[in-house]
């Protein structure tokens, strides 16, 4: 089965959006600061976004995605 990623980039705001199912959820912090993930109802995880993406443009960011669902 193919799945869409839609990725989203706003320079100006030096925002990145990425999601991996388009469906109502809500955005949850991680471990770091920059980045947020979004989660449905259930807690399963659709997509994250990454705040200030430029200052992290010659190290990887790295967070851990926490789901409530296996």
């Amino acid at each position: 089965m193919e799945k869409n990623i839609n990725v989203w980039f706003d320079k100006e705001a030096d925002f990145l959006e990425v999601m991996f199912d388009v469906k109502a959820g809500y955005f949850k912090e991680t471990e770091n600061e920059d980045v947020m993930e979004k989660v449905d109802a259930d807690g399963t995880v659709i997509g994250f976004s990454i705040l200030h993406v430029s200052q992290h443009e010659k190290s990887p960011i790295s967070f851990g995605i926490k789901s409530s669902v296996a």
